[in-house]
């Protein structure tokens, strides 16, 4: 064995208490550090001939680093609709590190029957029924890659061509129908081969991001044939949500798989306000949820549904001799695009056993009701405009006079030392976002926001 590697494993106990000195000190330290420091990197250092071990890894790290990584996991990082990670899934993502499973093979099947409890679990938190079976993946962009992946495979099954073995050709003119799809729907149509051309944007709702579903039926009618309809469960500008059944039940008239990305609104459905939004969440043929957002768990985490595992395991199967076999309930290597994963059910199942629904629930209740109060500060200063209702955990903003991308850029670069907001562009104008998902946030965090830009705007000559 190399002797420095031998030395770290004969040290590994003081090493790991080495690692956890920092990991504390950094997480203690987290509402003091700027959310997002300067932007600027250490000159380059070349790949070393020869190492010196874990203890001069770590102090390299911590002087060439550590103080230029973001507070990404602190209460005022507002970007892209971001969790941290709550203290038993950091505890489940250190373990599942420890154990280093690849979770894929019922040869070694542990992991895998964990992960099943996982999903069940979250599929129960969800309020899914029983015929909905899912699979961990790495983000939503993946969950929406896999579901679209599936629908892809039904669209073969309904035109009489098997897409996975024949290629998607086979399938000639494809139409994929939404009112305000995320950007990760196209790249997954680029990615399966559909292309983005495929992408149909159906009108929505006056005032709204929901689609209009008589729009959509006159779409389909136009169609005249199997497709696809993507419906959103929060959208990340406004979170708007679809009307889930009114979709579903133009399955009563059209040939429609329907795909929902409930990317983080899923969440909505564990606060009794606020669940009605996700009523018929269930009803979908594929949902995405990504997990390292409202769960808070760390990334990169997120979950894929499905009624039709049949064809997930005919996209994705796997032979080989060294795998099993697809039965009735294939092991997880058929089931998405990776042969083995990490054990990344083990910080999911860390949350839900130690917080439950009541616990989850209550982080979404805080952040729901921390969105409104930063949306009802800002309403109230006459240096800016809302562009949107607060309807969930997004405040979506501009300035009042003047928004150009430049001034809101100023502005965002102003107050990243005290807390990170996302651009966007609403109704063609521009705008900032701040999302609410961490588990840390709290009103205090929220004053401290509303303080930081109010502030910015001024001295910008907001």
């Amino acid at each position: 064995m190399d002797p420095v590697l031998a030395a770290d494993l004969a040290d590994l106990p003081d090493l790991l208490e080495a690692t956890r000195r920092h990991a504390v000190a950094t997480l203690d330290g987290l509402a003091a550090r700027p959310v997002v420091p300067a932007y600027d990197a250490p000159p380059p250092t070349p790949l070393p001939a020869a190492g010196k071990g874990t203890a001069a890894a770590l102090e390299a790290f911590e002087t060439r680093w550590a103080a230029r990584l973001s507070a990404g996991a602190g209460p005022r990082y507002l970007g892209f609709v971001t969790g941290g990670a709550t203290p038993a899934a950091l505890a489940g993502d250190w373990l599942t590190a420890a154990y280093d499973q690849n979770s894929n093979s019922s040869l070694d099947p542990g992991g895998q029957q964990l992960e099943r409890e996982t999903v069940g679990w979250l599929r129960d938190l969800f309020g899914l029924p029983e015929d909905q079976h899912g699979t961990l993946v790495s983000g939503a962009t993946l969950s929406n890659t896999v579901g679209l992946a599936i629908a892809r495979e039904w669209l073969g099954e309904r035109l009489g061509v098997d897409v996975a073995e024949d290629g998607v050709a086979a399938l000639g003119r494809v139409r994929v129908f939404s009112g305000a799809p995320h950007s990760s729907i196209a790249k997954a149509l680029s990615l399966l081969g559909l292309g983005r051309a495929s992408l149909v944007r159906v009108a929505t709702l006056p005032g709204r991001e929901a689609v209009d579903p008589a729009a959509l039926d006159r779409a389909l009618t136009a169609h005249a044939g199997p497709a696809v309809v993507v419906a959103n469960a929060g959208t990340v500008n406004t979170v708007d949500f679809d009307d889930l059944r009114a979709l579903a039940a133009l399955r009563e008239r059209h040939d429609v798989w329907l795909h929902t990305d409930a990317a983080f609104g899923a969440f909505a459905g564990l606060v009794p306000a606020h669940a009605r939004l996700t009523d018929g969440l269930g009803l979908a043929d594929s949902v995405c949820v990504d997990l390292h957002k409202w769960l808070n768990v760390p990334y990169d985490s997120a979950v894929q549904f499905t009624r039709r595992p049949d064809l997930q395991a005919r996209v994705f199967q796997n032979s080989a001799a060294y795998l099993g076999p697809l039965g009735d309930h294939p092991d997880l290597v058929h089931l998405t695009p990776e042969n083995s994963h990490r054990l990344r059910a083990l910080a999911a199942w860390f949350t839900l056993a130690a917080y439950g629904r009541a616990g989850h629930a209550e982080i979404v209740e805080r952040n729901i009701a921390g969105a409104r109060a930063l949306g009802d500060a800002l309403a109230a200063d006459d240096a800016f405009r809302l562009l949107a209702p607060v309807r969930l955990n997004v405040v979506c903003f501009t300035l009042a006079e003047d928004p150009t991308p430049a001034r809101l850029a100023a502005l965002r670069e102003a107050v990243a030392p005290e807390v990170f907001v996302t651009p966007t562009v609403y109704g063609g104008t521009a705008a900032l976002r701040a999302a609410f998902s961490n588990w840390r946030t709290t009103q205090d965090d929220v004053r401290t926001v509303a303080r930081a830009l109010r502030a910015a705007a001024r001295r910008t000559g907001g």
